[in-house]
């Protein structure tokens, strides 16, 4: 009868430490491995076959001056493709005079494309330094050349720093109101304690005081609208030119007219 030939010894597991080496030296390996496709990748992007040759320019370029974003965006062309910084490139550029908001990105093999938004001016601002700045449509005070702007007859706004938005949100509240009267808002001021006052084109100003919370601009529109309902029936009365309104009074306002003045302590005189 054959007999079973002998099992085989089992392998002896390794040690722990010899273990750990193995592991230490296969994640050192993978390790340098890494550094070595980082390098090559680092080394590869900087190759000038990889260089930017082309800058495209989209969007909104109606006053932003050519010569101005060339000089921004040259500074940042010494890289190539995989090596330019967007986001530096895009600060630069929204550095530029008249550009609101830009949007860099890279087009291969060698192009980068920037897609601009201009600023829209819609009024003047009043800054305390002496130079006027320009306000946006979006309530944002912006820095340019005020030759530029085309519009003669944009709205100026004087307040606080911040309160841009406010302003231009009351403006664009005021027109409709007013326009029953044919007037236009020249011009918007808030005081430092909140108080508002409005000139008009025909040369008449509105006191129109403090808005109330929680709808600011809902407040000074309720006072315009009822002036605006109002006031041409007392103008008629009188013949005369308005010269002022103050329209702070709770259940009225006074008016001051060329010659005629009437306030609201003299209730016969009052306009309620």
């Amino acid at each position: 009868m054959p007999t079973r030939p002998p099992r085989p010894p089992r392998p002896q597991p390794l040690p722990p430490d010899v273990r750990a080496m193995n592991a230490l030296a296969v994640a050192c390996l993978a390790l340098l491995a890494l550094l070595l496709l980082t390098a090559a990748a680092a080394w590869a992007a900087r190759q000038p076959a990889f260089a930017l040759r082309q800058v495209s320019v989209e969007g909104e370029v109606e006053r932003v001056a050519a010569p101005a974003l060339r000089a921004a965006v040259a500074p940042h062309l010494g890289a190539t493709f995989f090596t330019v910084d967007l986001a530096a490139t895009r600060a630069a550029v929204e550095t530029v005079p008249w550009v609101r908001q830009a949007v860099v990105r890279r087009v291969w093999p060698d192009r980068l494309r920037v897609t601009l938004v201009e600023h829209r001016a819609v009024a003047l601002w009043a800054a305390d330094e002496g130079d006027d700045q320009l306000v946006n449509s979006h309530g944002e005070v912006f820095e340019a050349n005020l030759g530029d702007v085309e519009d003669e007859r944009l709205p100026r706004f004087a307040g606080p720093a911040g309160s841009a938005a406010r302003m231009l949100a009351l403006h664009r509240a005021l027109a409709p109101a007013l326009a029953p009267l044919g007037v236009q808002v020249d011009a918007l001021q808030l005081s430092e304690r909140g108080s508002w006052r409005a000139w008009l084109d025909s040369g008449a100003t509105l006191e129109l005081g403090r808005g109330e919370p929680p709808d600011e601009t809902a407040a000074l529109l309720a006072r315009a609208e009822r002036f605006a309902r109002t006031v041409a029936e007392v103008a008629r009365h009188y013949q005369r030119r308005l010269l002022h309104a103050d329209l702070r009074h709770p259940d009225g306002y006074a008016v001051r007219f060329e010659g005629i003045t009437t306030t609201a302590a003299a209730p016969s005189a009052a306009v309620r």
